[in-house]
């Protein structure tokens, strides 16, 4: 139902439901996914947000005055953060976040965004990590071997939530891909004023937007808007072959098309905005789907996403024997003080729940 309701915000002169409890249903898929304020600025920028209920307008223009709050701080936090970067003489790129958030949808209270995520080049990590630190920032994350970010936070007042600065030096990981990230900073462009602080391509930002929502399985709406809205805004720019060539070259290609793939089937008529050379039929399912087909999705997704056996093999490799960091992300918390067997133990014990629950 909420594919159907997206769908509709990228149709001109679409005529919206008048049935109230429609709206109720698509308020909780909404709230679910945490698109407020992306459905709120689509339906206005056209047109559309008057068509629907009071309370549904209500509702939206509350979460998304609440969020344009929110990133308006983020956005001053994340300028201050590149101010420093830029008199440090360190190159940064911010990914995603406000500034995504005006580029890609125009508008800086378009699409809410929590923490702000920052690519610096591997031999500025070090530096870059005491510059977010004189900042205020606190370590919440150290640099995980094989992984390609660490994480700081800072308490805010009158927020139980810490603002987080998440700082990458890659985009996925080495051990399961061939991606050369000089690509990215030699086709880097400064902005405005800055000599160091920089921004992605059009195609790098697509191609990292794509690759972050295949991460997450595509489990959220969030991530098929920030593809379909980078589609419509590139329409004229973005280039399928040039994109998959250079997919192929880093041993992505298979994430990518999948993930496209999937994006495409749920809303066809991306192939009138930009058409897509293929349609990789997949077994990805929406997370209403149980049983069978759920778990044949997951597999396809976290064994068979890789271009090649030895990548596949790495991540099963991974999926079994996960290092202490890998138990404690798909645990849902950091565990310092728990023993690695008590972690295993707790895992196997949540996967094989999991399992139950998918058939029974």
């Amino acid at each position: 139902m909420s594919f159907d309701f997206v769908s509709t915000l990228y149709k001109s002169q679409a005529k919206m439901q008048l049935d109230d409890h429609y709206y109720h249903k698509v308020l909780r898929d909404i709230e679910h996914d945490g698109i407020q304020s992306q459905v709120y600025f689509l339906l206005k920028q056209n047109g559309m947000l008057t068509q629907t209920p009071n309370f549904f307008q209500a509702y939206l223009k509350e979460k998304y005055d609440k969020g344009l709050f929110q990133n308006l701080f983020i956005k001053n936090q994340t300028d201050l953060l590149l101010k420093r970067f830029e008199e440090q003489g360190i190159n940064v790129i911010p990914l995603k976040g406000v500034y995504f958030a005006e580029k890609y949808f125009g508008h800086i209270g378009a699409r809410a965004t929590s923490d702000i995520d920052l690519l610096v080049r591997l031999h500025d990590v070090n530096h870059a990590i005491e510059s977010v630190i004189a900042l205020g920032f606190v370590v919440e994350e150290e640099p995980i071997p094989g992984h390609f970010h660490c994480s700081f936070s800072k308490r805010l007042p009158h927020s139980p939530v810490p603002l987080v600065v998440e700082l990458h030096w890659g985009i996925v990981k080495e051990e399961t891909s061939k991606f050369d990230i000089n690509e990215i900073w030699n086709e880097s462009k400064a902005i405005g004023e800055y000599s160091h602080v920089r921004e992605l391509s059009h195609m790098h930002c697509f191609y990292m937007i794509c690759l972050h929502g295949w991460r997450h399985n595509l489990d959220s709406l969030k991530y098929f808007i920030d593809i379909i809205q980078m589609v419509h805004h590139n329409r004229d720019e973005l280039d399928y072959e040039e994109l998959f060539k250079m997919a192929e070259s880093h041993q992505t290609l298979k994430r990518l098309t999948r993930t496209l793939s999937v994006v495409y089937e749920q809303f066809p008529h991306l192939n009138k905005v930009v058409k897509l050379p293929f349609l990789r039929k997949t077994l990805w399912s929406h997370r209403n789907v149980k049983g069978f087909k759920q778990y044949m999705d997951f597999f396809d997704y976290q064994f068979l996403s890789y271009d090649t056996l030895k990548h596949s093999m790495i991540e099963i490799r991974h999926w079994i024997w996960p290092s202490k960091f890998e138990l404690s992300c798909e645990l849902g918390e950091l565990q310092q003080e728990t023993s690695t067997a008590k972690l295993y133990i707790s895992l196997y014990k949540k996967r094989i729940l999991g399992l139950v629950k998918v058939f029974f």
